[in-house]
């Protein structure tokens, strides 16, 4: 028995002294690295943490209590719910050795939000109604992990801050800032690269695209503005905006928004369509909004201006873009009067909308006189007066009366679009009055019509060094008599901005004189091959260009109308 006891006990013993080992061993302490190292140990590299070298060497307890530290770890280190990339917004990130698209650090601060936000709702909201403050309040709290949001703010600020006028009126202070807005607008352009955002695009997609569009166009880049107006009509048609059936399900609110972002890219459309010769891709195929869409607004004056454009559908862009021929004069006649019925004489809408509907309704007229008289379809003895060759006469004294009684505020928050109507309306009553008989000396004369024009132009932001050299040149070249009458603070004003100096660089001047050559209208009625009354035309001497040569010889790639041939189209 003892015998027994004895190879227990050292059978025990040797167990122990293998135990023993084994749990030395065991509890060996992995050690982080030296402070001279720094080198995370083995654990935090293989669980992708940062290693605190603050491990104290020190008798183990139960087991798992190195997986417990691990998962300590894992707490402290925890991202932020909302998932953060190397550029700083969820969604999308950079491949290695790619170009950042982040956002730049403190270029789009919460103080210029606020302040171009509400510029937007107090100057411009009334017509462009597409934004709602609660919801662009929420953009802004997503801001900071949403790319989408990020660009949608900054298109809207580079928007607003390029925009001439905002701010000077109803705000303590103007907010223009060009050299911002451009920064801005290439902020947002760049952001955008790093996300997908036309295989799934949304609302504020499309409304980023048109913000880009109209910073653009204020900056007279007009292929870059091209690029992005197409843009947001492909993404809205893409969402199926142009489609009634999609306004039938979904949020309410959110559908009469949609609604108003398709009709106001209707009419953007329209409007550079007819400026820069380009083709149509929207069209009038869903309703119009109600007029209590919104309960913070009215949009009587929105749909009086969606009414304005309607009648210039393909048919109408395509005899402008010379790609159709099918015209008439009971066609151009009927839609001059449908412009002329399409405002009331009393406008329930604010000042600022009232300046932009009375300018374009003018300035839509000229346009389609400028298509009569394309096609030879004028006569000095119709009895129709928007078919005669003096109706531009008419067209210039109804623009000045119902522009002074507009204050410049409400005129210059439009910016460089209204500016480009009022010069094309001014150019057009030069080339006419080049050609066309004086009126009746008791009523005032076409010359100070043209005066108050060219001072409207030179007083708002952007027309006296964009606009007003280009029409003080086309009065010398093409109205050299009056050139004495005009007002000397004028020319010296142009003078100054670098336009008189030298008229290069304008392309030839072909004017009203030049059509009517090509037209047989120097007393003969082409369609009609009647006598008409003649047309006295002033001598041209001195004018630069070929005026016997064809409109197409204008410079043009799209056949420039002969009144669009003073300033190069881009």
């Amino acid at each position: 028995m003892r015998l027994i006891l004895l190879l227990l006990g050292r059978i025990l013993c040797t167990l122990l002294d293998g135990w023993n080992l084994w749990q030395s061993l065991r509890k060996e302490p992995v050690t982080p690295a030296t402070d001279e190292s720094h080198q995370p140990c083995g654990n935090c590299s293989q669980a992708g943490l940062s290693c605190t070298y603050d491990a104290i060497p020190q008798k183990k307890g139960p087991k798992g209590s190195r997986a417990k530290v691990i998962s300590e770890l894992k707490d402290t280190q925890k991202p932020p719910d909302q998932p953060q990339t190397q550029d700083g917004i969820p969604g999308y990130r950079s491949p290695p050795g790619s170009p950042t698209y982040g956002p730049t650090p403190g270029l789009l601060t919460p103080e210029l939000i606020d302040a171009c936000a509400e510029s937007f709702f107090v100057q411009l909201y009334p017509s462009m109604p597409i934004l709602h403050r609660e919801q662009l309040n929420n953009v802004v709290r997503e801001a900071g992990y949403s790319a989408e949001s990020y660009c949608l703010l900054a298109s809207l600020c580079s928007f607003m801050l390029i925009q001439p006028g905002i701010g000077s009126e109803e705000l303590s202070v103007s907010i223009t800032d060009p050299k911002m807005g451009t920064a801005l607008m290439e902020e947002a352009r760049r952001v955008r690269k790093g996300y997908d955002y036309i295989e799934n695009p949304t609302v504020p997609t499309v409304i980023t695209s048109f913000f880009l569009f109209s910073s653009c166009f204020a900056l007279n880049r007009q292929n870059v503005a091209w690029f992005h107006l197409r843009e947001a009509t492909a993404l809205s048609q893409l969402l199926g905006m142009q489609d009634e059936s999609t306004y039938l399900f979904g949020n309410v609110v959110e559908n009469a928004r949609k609604r108003r972002v398709f009709w106001l890219l209707f009419v953007t459309e329209r409007a550079y369509a007819l400026q820069k010769h380009r083709p149509l891709t929207l069209h009038a195929t869903i309703h119009l909004p109600t007029l209590d869409d919104d309960s913070s607004i009215s949009l009587t004056g929105f749909i009086h201006l969606v009414n304005l454009y309607r009648p210039f559908d393909d048919t109408f862009i395509g005899l402008w873009n010379k790609s159709r021929t099918d015209c008439s004069t009971s066609w151009l006649s009927q839609l001059q009067q449908q412009l002329a019925a399409a405002l009331p004489g009393y406008l329930n809408t604010t000042e600022n909308q009232a300046a932009d509907l009375r300018t374009t309704q003018q300035w839509l007229r000229t346009m389609v006189w400028q298509l009569s008289i394309m096609n030879g379809y004028l006569s000095s003895t119709s009895p129709d007066s928007s078919m005669t060759f003096r109706f531009p006469i008419e067209i210039a004294r109804s623009l000045v009366a119902v522009t002074g009684g507009l204050t410049k505020g409400s005129l210059e928050v439009h910016g460089i679009g209204l500016v480009e109507k009022v010069f094309d309306v001014a150019c057009t009553l030069v080339d006419v009055m080049s050609c066309v008989p004086s009126g009746p000396n008791n009523q005032p004369g076409p010359q100070e019509d043209l005066n108050r024009l060219l001072t409207l132009i030179c007083s708002l932001r952007g027309g006296e060094s964009r606009f007003l050299p280009l029409v003080m040149t086309k009065i010398r070249d093409t109205l050299p008599s009056i050139a004495n009458k005009l007002p000397m603070a004028l020319i010296r004003r142009a003078a100054a901005a670098g336009g008189l100096a030298n008229s290069s660089g304008f392309g030839p001047v072909v004017g009203l004189n030049a059509v009517i050559e090509m037209n047989g209208f120097n007393g003969v009625n082409v369609k009609t091959g009647q006598e008409e009354g003649c047309i006295k035309q002033e001598p041209t001497k001195g004018v630069s260009g070929n005026l016997g040569a064809s409109v197409n010889d204008a410079g043009s790639p799209y056949g420039t109308p002969p009144f669009m041939c003073y300033y190069p189209l881009v």
